[in-house]
């Protein structure tokens, strides 16, 4: 008989694939790939805090220049609810930006955590969204009545009231990116 050639002949190593073990690639789970996830991790911590901390400084800047906007009989800021709305919301931002970067260098600082994981990761996204939101529509709602008034005289006024409602905007922008990186960690959060 004609020898038949055993489907296993030749190296069985190489078939098998459980040859010499340290010539196999690590197929994206080594130290490496781990090195790189902290790294991205690392990297979204950090850009994170920046970026609450624009939207702080911005929510400050917006919050000042609102309050001292007082000129004098119908130049005043609190005379106007939409400017009102705009240093309220200047406020709560910069009330929740400067509590979310006292918590974030806390980390940083001692490695503990304030809140579970979990809790932590719902707190930043739920409440970046909301801030993000009420920053746009406190800017937007400003912006028609500063116009109008821009029509019957451009003084002081307007331009401060341009000045604050220029720095709502720019805080919301800041708060958008804020409020998508903390939609991909949730995204990307295994345990949620």
């Amino acid at each position: 008989m004609a020898s038949q050639e055993e489907p296993t002949s030749g190296k069985p190593e190489e078939q098998r694939g459980d040859g010499d073990v340290e010539a196999q690639t690590s197929g994206g789970y080594g130290v490496s790939s781990i090195l790189k996830r902290w790294r991205r991790e690392d990297l979204l911590k950090r850009g994170s805090l920046l970026l609450r901390g624009v939207v702080l400084l911005f929510s400050l800047l917006c919050f000042l220049i609102t309050v001292t906007n007082k000129h004098g009989d119908w130049q005043n800021f609190d005379r106007y609810e939409e400017y009102r709305y705009l240093l309220a919301i200047a406020i709560l931002s910069s009330l929740y930006n400067g509590f979310q970067v006292f918590r974030q260098i806390r980390e940083f600082s001692t490695t503990t955590k304030l809140f579970s994981p979990k809790t932590s990761l719902l707190v930043d996204f739920f409440g970046d969204q909301v801030v993000a939101y009420l920053l746009i529509s406190a800017s937007s709602t400003a912006v028609p009545l500063t116009n109008n008034m821009r029509k019957g005289a451009d003084n002081i006024f307007t331009d401060s009231s341009s000045a604050a409602i220029s720095m709502g905007f720019f805080a919301f922008f800041a708060a958008a990116l804020s409020a998508m990186i903390s939609g991909f960690k949730l995204s990307n959060q295994t345990s949620i």
